[in-house]
């Protein structure tokens, strides 16, 4: 017969790495009030990462928009930088080539005198090739109206046989430089001379011609009429 340890009693067998003291909890009002916290929390950082996109996308925006402008500013400084060196060079043309009539002006009264020969001659003729080159252009004929925009009169006259103001004579040629004019044309003109009657065309001269011709139908000896006896 054995004898009891007083004091003590016995335990159930617990299973081993257990904590006897643990006990079966169920599930309480608090599981699901922090569930609730689990989803509010979601929520706001879904609504956060949203705001944040939101604001990467105004700012990508933003940098486009700047860069587009940026773009189009340099374009139009390319375009103005390009215009402006266009008109430098044709200033700088203009200017050579307006320091070169002169000279042109006596390579073409020695050409009217018949003393462009020999080596002048060459030379005069490479000059002229190479101002017609860089855009040098002549202007001025005997016969054209005159137009105040283009020519300058230095002698003025009338003649009988003009209908409006015209160019008689060219004194010195004029020179445009594309849509410049370097130096006018200067001119003689003429106009109509005071009360003269218009000239008539060639047509109304010969219909007048074949009107004084014709006769009233009787013969003639002009037209092969018989003689009077």
């Amino acid at each position: 017969m054995t004898e009891e340890t007083p004091g003590f009693e016995e335990k159930p067998d617990v299973p081993s790495g257990a904590d006897p003291d643990d006990a079966p909890k169920g599930a309480g009002p608090g599981s699901a009030e922090s569930g609730q916290a689990a989803q509010a929390g979601d929520v706001q950082d879904k609504a956060a990462l949203t705001a944040q996109l939101d604001q990467v996308r105004t700012a990508l925006g933003e940098r486009t928009a700047d860069l587009q402008r940026l773009q189009a500013e340099y374009q139009n400084y390319r375009r103005r930088v390009e215009r402006d060196r266009v008109t430098v060079r044709e200033i700088a043309v203009a200017n050579l080539l307006t320091e070169l009539l002169p000279v042109l002006d006596d390579i073409g009264r020695a050409r009217e005198h018949d003393e462009l020969v020999g080596g002048f001659k060459s030379v005069g003729e490479s000059l002229e090739a190479v101002a017609a080159k860089l855009g040098l252009q002549q202007f001025g004929e005997e016969g054209e109206p005159f137009d105040p925009t283009i020519h300058e009169a230095l002698m003025h006259s009338y003649a009988p046989d003009v209908t409006e103001t015209t160019c008689v004579a060219i004194l010195q040629p004029g020179y445009r430089f594309g849509e410049r004019t370097i130096r006018p044309a200067r001119v003689a003109v003429a106009e109509p001379q005071p009360g003269a009657q218009p000239k008539a065309s060639d047509e109304d001269a010969a219909g007048e011609g074949s009107e004084a011709g014709a006769d009233d139908g009787k013969p003639t000896k002009e037209n092969g009429g018989p003689d009077e006896g």
